[in-house]
């Protein structure tokens, strides 16, 4: 792993709890019990001075001495929670009183200064300039993603404050990435690890927003570590692309179905095809009839890209090819959903797509007591029932997992792969079995649908770029093409394996719900929100001996005084003979007077 030096930090400067050589807590404390216990004092010695018509500024020695004492605590506390948080105030207003004169004219907080680029958001704003022709007119990204923010802002009416638009390169973006660009969003990245697969240890990034997610990947990559790691194999690498061509008869399609299946015309399409690029291999094609309708899925290597679009240019100069021996053959489309991209499908499932992995792992049973909290045969059982069972009645289709799709998307959204592949990618049948007697388990997951590279897309953005980097694999391998992709694809069922692994413990031994109410839920402490983050906010002991001061010095005070006042309007209602005090009767019983529910009881009237 790459150890790297951090820079030494800033010792913090004198604080006022070094008043007195004691542990912070019994500083507080003293302070504390010194400040109340004195105002509480001075209190009652002027009520007294009030009571008796005694003048205020007649202080004796020991009352001096309280005041004196009350200055001082009140100075401490002062220093010690009110500096702090006027400092970070003025600190925070003097930082952004930097970054605005630092930074460029055109950031959100003024983001139109100038008339001209007015001029410009009303433009698009009546709609006489597109708004995708800004970074063209403009030649500045930048630029072009602020004015389309401001016109936005203007023409729904709701601000889009919090959606960050400064801090991103929107030239990388270009033509490449995302169109309109109007800001980008923030999503934490969390590492899982360290991940011990075929010998080598990894650390996973995960993007996610789901709390528990990295943990419990965490703690499923520290059973399979302490059982020796993990072991993957890649046992298919294809992409795939399936376009549609339509016949003017079902055997004339027939016809240009023999010949993409003959052997011998194999070579010369896949001459015809490998012209697309230096990297993609034609590896076979199947096809699929329909009627007049021929479904074609050509199968290729793809280097370290994930490769649609590559294979999709291969796919166009077969086409290009075969109408020319086929004139009277109409292609439907570039992809007849045969491929079958972002959509679950059975052929992906059984045939595969991108790259196939198996990826085991042998756990120990004392790892799964330990580490997992649960027992070899609670967790079998769990996955024949859960996994096997429950995803059967569900009629899943390559569903047989308990969250691969998790991982799956975490990783992709780190890496820079296409999220909405994750469909197809997260295909993962989960197997555990109990081994060496039950005492042991064997864990696999097989996923035949990873759809991966580690060049092109998203891969190039600096911070997906650094996930890949980390993970050994970012850019294309010259040594080995397609081996960084394919590596990647292994860390990705690898990670799957502990994910699997930990969340299937966490519900045999009943902690989900538990885990997640812990983890996944704001624990942020609001006294240190309410107090500005105030150093010494969770000093469980100086909070106890104030809030005890407190109830003393107010709340009881109040209680004696309202019980007094209470007193002397009972003795001043006694001495006052003429007082109106109003009687009220109490409610008849209706059983006694005879009324029920408004009627007179007729039997008890004629009985009299």
């Amino acid at each position: 792993m790459d150890v790297r030096r951090r820079s030494p930090k800033a010792s913090p400067g004198p604080k006022a709890s070094d008043a007195l050589p004691l542990p912070l807590y019994l500083t507080n404390g003293i302070f504390f019990t010194l400040f109340f216990s004195v105002a509480y004092y001075l209190l009652h010695r002027w009520r007294d001075k009030i009571r008796s018509s005694t003048p205020l500024h007649l202080v004796t020695l020991s009352e001096l001495a309280a005041i004196l004492s009350l200055i001082a605590s009140f100075i401490y506390l002062l220093g010690f929670f009110g500096i702090h948080f006027v400092q970070s105030f003025i600190a925070r207003a003097s930082w952004d009183i930097e970054t605005l004169n630092s930074r460029p004219p055109t950031r959100y907080v003024d983001p139109l200064p100038s008339q001209d680029d007015e001029d410009l958001v009303n433009s698009v704003v009546s709609g006489e300039i597109p708004s995708y022709s800004l970074e063209s007119r403009l030649g500045d990204s930048y630029r072009a993603a602020s004015i389309r923010r401001e016109a936005v802002q203007r023409l729904t009416g709701r601000s889009l404050d919090g959606l960050p638009v400064e801090g991103f390169d929107y030239q990388s973006i270009l033509g490449q990435c995302c169109e309109m660009p109007i800001g980008y969003v923030q999503i934490p990245v969390g590492i899982a690890g360290p991940l011990l697969l075929n010998g080598c240890e990894y650390s996973v990034p995960m993007a996610t927003t789901e709390g528990c997610l990295v943990a419990s990947t965490n703690r499923g990559c520290k059973a399979i570590y302490a059982s020796g790691g993990a072991t993957s194999v890649l046992f298919r690498d294809g992409m795939t692309r399936a376009p549609v061509v339509n016949c003017p008869t079902a055997s004339r399609a027939t016809e240009l179905l023999f010949f993409l299946e003959e052997p011998a015309n194999f070579d010369t399409l896949a001459v015809v095809f490998n012209k697309s690029s230096r990297f993609s291999r034609l590896q076979k094609i199947q096809c699929s009839l329909a009627g007049r309708n021929l479904y074609i899925r050509f199968s290729c290597g793809t280097g370290d890209a994930m490769g649609m679009n590559m294979v999709s240019k291969g796919v166009q100069n077969v086409l290009d090819f075969l109408q020319d021996e086929f004139p009277d053959m109409e292609v439907g489309g570039i992809s007849g959903n045969f491929c079958s991209d972002k959509k679950p499908a059975a052929v992906n499932w059984i045939q595969g797509r991108g790259k196939s992995v198996v990826c085991e792992a042998m756990i120990s049973g004392e790892v799964v007591e330990k580490v997992l909290k649960t027992s070899v045969s609670a967790l079998v059982e769990l996955n024949v029932i859960k996994n096997l069972t429950g995803s059967a009645i569900a009629g899943a289709l390559g569903g047989f997992n308990a969250h691969a799709a998790n991982i799956v998307s975490a990783i992709f959204i780190a890496t820079g792969q296409d999220p909405a592949q994750n469909i197809e990618s997260s295909h993962c049948i989960t197997m555990m079995e109990a081994i060496n007697d039950g005492k042991d388990l064997h864990i696999s997951v097989t996923m035949p649908c990873i759809e991966v590279g580690t060049v092109g897309g998203g891969t190039q953005l600096a911070s997906q770029s650094a996930c890949l980097n980390l993970l050994g694999v970012k850019g294309a391998c010259r040594e080995s093409p397609a081996s960084n992709s394919r590596l990647l694809a292994a860390i990705v069922a690898g990670s799957v394996l502990a994910g699997e692994l930990s969340l299937m413990s966490a519900i045999a031994s009943g902690q989900l719900v538990k885990s997640h109410m812990k983890y996944n839920r704001s624990t942020r402490d609001l006294s240190t929100i309410l107090l500005g983050n105030l150093t010494g906010g969770s000093n469980l002991a100086s909070w106890v001996v104030a809030g005890t001061l407190a109830y003393f010095l107010w709340v009881k005070p109040s209680q004696e005084l309202k019980r007094q006042q209470q007193e002397k309007a009972a003795l001043a209602a006694a001495s006052d003979t003429y007082r109106y005090v109003e009687k009220r009767k109490p409610i008849p019983d209706p059983q006694e007077t005879g009324l029920i529910y408004g009627n007179k009881n007729k039997s008890k009237k004629s009985e009299e």
